[in-house]
């Protein structure tokens, strides 16, 4: 092990440094407006990160959309990683996955019917300008994972941080795991650190917000997952005895936890907390199950021993599982999901949304 952290420094840590150039020189180049930003005359919001995979964007964004649609017409625009389209998508009721990615599908398919719009482009300035030109009444837009896309100037940026995985105790790809260093935090409005355990003590938030050091004007949230009952992948039928119940399992059944996430640790983590035997089949994120992946899910499930038996998987890849042609039918009644709800700690002094809209209203944003 010592060995491989050593060649791992002498090969990674010098294109890491190559790749802290880049940056720099690129950050810099719209700091001076050499590279052009596109302002709007409505408020754009970046929900994102400094580091790779995991943080809990897709969640964030939803909840900021939950909460904000009353007030606004609201746009959310994804770049739509892995999908098969190119270009500019608007999401509509004949939208699949392939077309416009997991998550803006999983966003699409919660929101469509509270007023929210919801596209894909990898541009995402003319993303905005063809969201305006179909749905012209919007008045805020969303934008999911853009904190690096700075070709558009937001109005409000918000950057989140995994609890477990603090970009101080980190360092910059391919060394590590940071998309940028930390002196990026500086174009952060709100910070947020996710993923916290519970009852977590006010000295490790202490320790936190002492090594971020943020300015005095940028806000400092701490929030974490909440894990909501199972939703059967597939409603028809009637499951009698398959009918999963978290809380009445027992030692003698068995979980298969399915991931395609950057991070499912915390997912599996928390099908631990039951009492039920926890077997794993990990996939990439954001994986395309194919044909021969789910026979070797089907194989595992059927090798597992247990009175009761379930395959439970997180709610982004539930999206790529139900649309699956090749999805066995003799395992749609044992398959379920988590959804997830973002809940943002007490000690915080206000929650995420009045913590946005005061910021918009301080510089005059807010209708």
């Amino acid at each position: 092990m010592a060995k491989r952290k050593i060649l791992s420094y002498i090969l990674l840590k010098p294109i890491s440094l190559v790749y802290r150039g880049v940056v720099a020189i690129r950050n810099a180049m719209f700091d001076k407006g050499i590279l052009k930003q596109h302002e709007f005359d409505i408020p754009v919001i970046t929900v994102g990160n400094i580091s790779v995979g995991g943080s809990g964007k897709t969640p964030h964004t939803e909840y900021l959309l939950s909460t904000l649609y009353k007030d606004y017409r609201i746009g959310m625009l994804s770049r739509g990683y892995k999908r098969r389209t190119k270009g500019f998508v608007m999401a509509t009721e004949n939208s699949h996955v392939e077309d416009i990615g997991d998550e803006p599908y999983q966003i699409y398919r919660k929101f469509k019917d509270r007023g929210i719009s919801v596209a894909v482009c990898e541009k995402r300035a003319e993303g905005i300008k063809k969201m305006r030109e179909i749905a012209p009444g919007l008045d805020m837009i969303i934008l999911d994972d853009a904190f690096q896309h700075r070709y558009v100037k937001p109005r409000l940026s918000i950057v989140l941080m995994e609890a477990s995985r603090l970009p101080y105790n980190d360092s910059l790809l391919p060394f590590g795991r940071l998309r940028e260093p930390m002196s990026a935090l500086n174009r952060a409005d709100v910070v947020i650190v996710t993923k916290c355990p519970e009852g977590m003590q006010p000295i490790q938030r202490r320790v936190i917000a002492e090594n971020l050091n943020l300015f005095p004007y940028q806000k400092l949230l701490f929030s974490r997952f909440r894990y909501m009952a199972p939703v059967p992948l597939f409603k028809e039928g009637d499951r009698g005895k398959n009918n999963l119940v978290m809380g009445e399992l027992t030692p003698n059944d068995c979980l298969l936890a399915v991931t395609g996430v950057a991070n499912p640790r915390p997912f599996v983590r928390q099908l631990r907390t039951y009492k039920a035997k926890v077997k794993i089949k990990r996939f990439s994120d954001h994986h395309n199950f194919t044909q021969s992946d789910l026979q070797a899910i089907e194989e595992k499930f059927t090798s597992m021993k247990g009175m009761r038996k379930y395959i439970v998987t997180t709610e982004k890849d539930a999206v790529r599982l139900m649309n699956n042609p090749y999805f066995p039918h003799s395992l749609r009644k044992y398959i379920y999901y988590l959804p997830i709800q973002v809940t943002f700690e007490e000690f915080n002094e206000q929650p995420l949304e009045t913590v946005v809209i005061n910021l918009l209203r301080n510089n005059s944003l807010v209708r």
